[in-house]
């Protein structure tokens, strides 16, 4: 069985060292003490590694199951939520009115990548709830939030989003499921969702669905589109749960990964809703809660990743295969660990210099968000929308294909289920399709983020970079700012192109969306290693610390700069060639 050990230094560094949260600004900042998120995250830590994690395997090979119309999750999932929901852990960044604790969304986000990494699936249901009532929180009526955020807050309810339809994904504009106003305000949601993860289950007293719907005479297309809260079991006056609602599970989906996690066709017969937010203003209203579910899934591509490479590494170290051609490392046993081989190390820095630079990326998206948020900051709103897509589309790509270099390691062993790696990558290849499939999150970024607000985000990005590289301009930071300087020039002439060839032919910039969107990311990347960089170069010079912990980091960030950085110009040079190929043959060439 695979085991899992929560990176509490490395999320230390990056939040004290790199990001400094305890020296910002941001409301809320000052708690973050480095002690207090210490205990915090070594809390989160234990709950991960001992509870969470061994019931990964155990939610994979049981999954859920339908009976009688009633969702029963994988053996030991009930006991772990009620311990998720004691230690106050589904709350942690929701408001304090509310149940929670007000914590800023960067710590939320830490923890957050402990649990996913231990058990994705079993995550999922107090995500997507986190995700609902940060919908309600932010388009709710009082009454509505008075009903439903506290028990949702502490998951004694939980929540879903509900979008697609067995005919529509993306192109939401074509739902047929409709709501009926009626006389007392509610409305009758009648129609199919599928693909509902968390759309039911037996850990909470009831499933608050957020879903969807058109009213019959609005607008055509996604116009027309409204949201509605629709409980399963309908809410009395007092609070408590009453009867059952016109909801039900029409099937749970057979799919790739994820088993623990009830994913469900969900039918509704005249179903009794609320609307959330404007009427047809429904897809603004989801949004908040997709955008938030983008970021979480960011967190479980990188997340994968990260539990995927601590049993490869275990692995590169124990099992003894070959012997090292520069002389043996294991002169008294048959053979050398697989560790001292280099393609083997290539392997292994892919991974490690990867999980590290995505967690520094998206715990600054997440300072962004409280940056946003908290100070209500316009210009970091901005950039984090902008970061969006690039956040979710490259980290899941990178983190699916880290996951499948991590059971490579293996080798034949990491192919059959003893060991437990397929997993890691079935799980994780549910990331880069859900809450928008990454083709579309690259479009979004090159059709819609990159021209939002004149172009103001992605000039401040890079001025941001460019300053950054000007102060850092030193002989100790060299390996790190050529680099990155020469990869923001990458970044900076493809956009350029797009700007240029859009006009005459706008397949050029979509045909390069997917290349700049990863050339993206690396810059990203590059930009948190040279950050990394800076702080244990600072760290060493100080005399603190572990100083060996700080000379990889050291190593790790040149082999990004070297090994991974690169790419780079191969993806400007894809998106400089432009769409004629890609699009050269007619459909029935195909």
């Amino acid at each position: 069985m695979p085991s899992y050990t929560a990176p509490t230094q490395d999320m230390a560094f990056l939040l004290h060292d790199v990001l400094k949260a305890e020296q910002s600004d941001i409301p809320g900042y000052g708690d973050l003490e480095r002690d207090f998120t210490s205990a915090v995250l070594e809390e989160a830590g234990k709950l991960a590694g001992e509870v969470l994690a061994p019931l990964n395997t155990v939610g994979d090979q049981e999954g859920c199951r339908l009976e009688n119309g009633v969702v029963y999750t994988p053996t030991g999932f009930k006991d772990a939520f009620e311990q998720m929901k004691e230690g106050g852990w589904t709350g942690l960044d929701m408001p304090e009115e509310f149940g929670g604790q007000n914590m800023p969304v960067l710590l939320g986000t830490a923890v957050g990548e402990l649990f996913s990494s231990a058990n994705q699936a079993f995550t999922m249901y107090q995500g997507l709830t986190h995700g609902a009532a940060s919908a309600i929180l932010a388009h709710g009526t009082d009454e509505q939030k008075a009903t439903y955020l506290p028990k949702m807050v502490s998951c004694e309810w939980t929540g879903t989003m509900n979008l697609t339809e067995p005919h529509c994904g993306t192109d939401l504009g074509l739902m047929r499921t409709k709501a009926e106003p009626q006389d007392d305000g509610s409305y009758k949601v009648s129609g199919q969702k599928i693909f509902i993860s968390a759309g039911d289950h037996d850990m909470s007293d009831n499933v608050i669905h957020l879903v969807l719907a058109k009213i019959p005479g609005g607008p055509e297309g996604i116009k027309g589109v409204s949201l509605f809260i629709v409980p399963k079991f309908n809410v009395n006056e007092d609070g408590s749960v009453g009867s059952r609602n016109g909801v039900s599970v029409g099937n749970i989906e057979k799919k790739m990964g994820i088993h623990g996690n009830s994913t469900c066709v969900m039918n509704y017969d005249e179903a009794k809703g609320f609307l959330l937010g404007d009427l047809h203003k429904g897809m603004r209203a989801m949004f908040t809660m997709m955008n938030e579910a983008r970021l979480g899934v960011a967190m479980q591509g990188l997340a994968q990743a990260e539990a995927a490479y601590q049993n490869a590494v275990i692995y590169a170290k124990d099992r003894l295969q070959g012997r090292d051609v520069t002389g043996a490392k294991n002169p008294d046993g048959p053979a050398d660990p697989l560790i001292v081989h280099p393609d083997i190390r290539r392997s292994l820095m892919d991974q490690k210099s990867f999980v590290e630079g995505a967690r520094a990326f998206l715990l600054w998206g997440a300072q962004l968000i409280d940056q946003a948020h908290r100070s209500e900051d316009k210009d970091a709103d901005g950039l984090i929308s902008l970061m969006t897509p690039v956040l979710k589309g490259f980290l899941t790509d990178q983190g699916y294909d880290m996951t499948v270099l991590a059971q490579q390691v293996y080798g034949g062993h990491g192919y059959i289920e003893e060991h437990g790696m397929s997993q890691f990558t079935r799980d994780a290849r549910i990331t880069q399709i859900y809450e928008g499939a990454n083709g579309v999150q690259a479009l979004d970024l090159v059709g819609r983020k990159l021209a939002a607000d004149g172009g103001k985000p992605i000039m401040a990005f890079f001025d941001m970079v460019k300053s950054y590289c000007k102060e850092q301009d030193s002989d100790e930071m060299k390996d790190f700012i050529e680099p990155l300087k020469t990869a923001s020039k990458h970044l900076q002439a493809s956009a350029m192109y797009f700007m240029q060839s859009a006009a005459k032919n706008p397949n050029n910039a979509l045909a390069g969306s997917y290349d700049f969107m990863h050339l993206f990311g690396h810059v990203c990347l590059a930009f948190m290693w040279a950050r990394q960089a800076r702080a244990a170069l600072d760290a060493l010079s100080r005399g603190e610390g572990d100083a060996t912990f700080y000379e990889t980091k050291l190593t790790t960030a040149r082999y990004y700069m070297a090994r991974r950085l690169p790419a780079t110009s191969m993806h400007l040079a894809r998106i400089e060639s432009g769409a004629d190929t890609v699009m050269a043959l007619e459909a029935e060439q195909f």
